[in-house]
């Protein structure tokens, strides 16, 4: 899809307070916000303010409210930062974090009595009926497995996996053998340009899409403050969703190959001995097969200074018109749109009125996958020089 500067101005009014094709670096900063180890505001949480009338139109569907036990109150403090703690159809009946201190704080955040040492004393509490994980990238995959196997719904910050396709592989089959909902947090779905060139797709004003565009860039010399230091000399795609989701998130396509092209870096963290990772790359630059047979360029970037914020392009074979519909669906009363563009709140809402409504949710397991491995493929192939790769297919 080109942007004419009639679109921009036709998505920047779509955004409803959104940031529209900017970077989300250029946004309003809450005071609060997060910081990196270089005292820079983590790029995403630049929050977005509420437009008027964000409620507007939101209808409930139950008075039921699920009991939701929440994981995990790092650096980002995600455990509360989606807002699961002001919807009308939640109950957070259980936080955990493994610091007391940060699970104490999350306990105060969320308005919630009931805490656990860790997130597995929390699943063997068989009165919570969904849990959010948000803890370390390592553990995503193995307490979401867990999490299912106990009956438990699961939604999990990114990435889905870490580093693993045998984990990518498991986290599929729980999902089908339980039958339970599985969605990924994935904050670009709901950036207001990504959501308005998904309804545009689906109503088929794209047509098929030639070529895309993603890019995540957080310059980062000094690692951020990580559980057992995971973070520290993080191969750039496996932390790829992000910008993945310029694709996967409009066309619910994915992946079938990929070349993909890394810098050594001059970054003391991305340096082959000084990261478990023996990862010798700050900066990757994949270039994939799109399963409608189109080409997606992906980049993801630690050491590029001045670089910060996530973004993307979409290029289809017809330039067709945003519909009316592609404004953000409205937040139930007292949850607000969040950071990452507005997205956290979205990201909730729609979780929650997936297992309400008994139905698939937006960012389901195999469209999760579809993002994550790609780039487990892709640092993959920086490792061998481009090399062609195939990617493994997920069907729900």
């Amino acid at each position: 899809m080109k942007i004419t500067r009639r679109t921009f101005i036709e998505l920047a009014s779509i955004a409803a307070g959104g940031l529209g094709m900017t970077s989300l670096a250029a946004a309003a900063e809450p005071a609060s916000a997060p910081v990196d180890a270089d005292g820079r505001v983590i790029p995403g949480f630049e929050e977005a303010q509420p437009a008027p009338g964000e409620s507007k139109g939101w209808q409930p569907f139950s008075d039921r409210k699920i009991r939701v036990g929440i994981a995990g109150y790092g650096v980002c403090k995600f455990g509360a930062e989606f807002g699961f703690q002001n919807h009308p159809n939640v109950a957070v009946a259980a936080v955990t974090d493994l610091d007391p201190d940060r699970c104490a704080a999350l306990a105060k955040a969320c308005r919630c009595a009931k805490t656990y040492p860790s997130c597995e004393k929390m699943l063997e509490d068989d009165a919570i009926e969904a849990v959010f994980i948000a803890t370390d990238a390592p553990s995503h995959a193995r307490l979401a497995v867990e999490a299912l196997k106990r009956g438990k719904h699961v939604a999990s910050a990114v990435p889905a996996v870490f580093g693993s396709i045998d984990d990518a592989a498991m986290l599929l089959d729980a999902v089908k053998t339980t039958g339970r909902k599985y969605m990924m947090f994935e904050t670009s779905y709901f950036h207001a340009e990504v959501h308005a060139w998904r309804e545009t797709h689906k109503a088929g004003g794209l047509g098929k899409i030639i070529y895309v565009e993603g890019e995540y860039f957080h310059y980062c010399p000094t690692p951020i403050d990580s559980y057992k230091g995971w973070r520290v000399g993080l191969p750039p795609q496996w932390y790829p969703t992000h910008s993945n989701a310029y694709y996967v998130g409009v066309t619910g396509g994915g992946f079938t190959e990929v070349s993909c092209m890394g810098m050594p870096s001059v970054v003391p963290q991305f340096q082959p001995g000084n990261n478990a990772y023996k990862n010798p790359f700050g900066s990757e630059v994949a270039l994939f097969r799109t399963s409608e047979g189109g080409t997606a360029r992906m980049a993801v970037c630690w050491d590029m200074p001045g670089a910060g914020g996530e973004t993307g392009r979409v290029y289809g074979q017809k330039n067709g018109k945003v519909p009316a519909s592609a404004k953000r669906p409205p937040l139930p009363p007292g949850v607000q749109p969040g950071g990452h563009g507005g997205s956290h709140g979205h990201l909730m809402s729609e979780f929650v009125d997936a297992i309400l409504r008994d139905r698939k949710p937006l960012v389901d397991v195999a469209q999760a996958l579809a993002m994550t491995v790609g780039g487990i493929v892709a640092h993959q192939s920086a490792l061998k020089g481009g090399e062609l790769l195939k990617i493994p297919q997920y069907v729900l």
